[in-house]
């Protein structure tokens, strides 16, 4: 499906988002930026950009919000397509570095197989420390104490 998408697409581009990123400025914050970062790598400058959920990033072309527009609208629907199968095929590759943790199997989302090798094995360096099992996690270890 990925590939006919892009074999069809005027133009198409992933934007990314890594732990660090995420963890200083927050989901939200890095899921606006990415969306941005991919509207900027399109090789054609769109005339409208339609956006999936309520809240909008900054961008040059104009734009509207339109929450469930991936159900709505087919090439809304394209793009969490290829948005989704990009980060299930990173997700594989990196299972590959980090085998312990089953990132080919939950792709990263919070499963309890997730959150059982967090753990038994720690986080790795792509966890981020703002993912509620991480944060519990090293709060346990450094004996955190609510506002010390």
């Amino acid at each position: 499906m990925s590939l006919e998408i892009r074999s069809r697409a005027e133009a198409w581009a992933i934007g990314l988002s890594w732990p660090l990123e995420i963890d200083r400025v927050n989901i939200l914050q890095a899921t606006l930026l990415a969306m941005k970062r991919a509207v900027e790598r399109l090789k054609i400058t769109p005339s409208f950009v339609l956006i999936d959920g309520s809240v909008s990033p900054e961008l040059r072309a104009p734009h509207k919000c339109i929450p469930r527009a991936d159900d709505l609208f087919p090439p809304v629907s394209a793009a969490s397509i290829l948005a989704k199968t990009y980060r299930d095929r990173l997700m594989a590759s990196l299972d590959r570095l980090y085998p312990v943790y089953g990132f080919k199997v939950h792709k990263g989302y919070g499963t309890r197989l997730h959150v059982r090798n967090l753990k038994k094995f720690g986080p790795s360096r792509l966890h981020r420390k703002s993912f509620r099992p991480v944060f519990e996690l090293i709060r346990e270890k450094q004996g955190w104490l609510p506002g010390i």
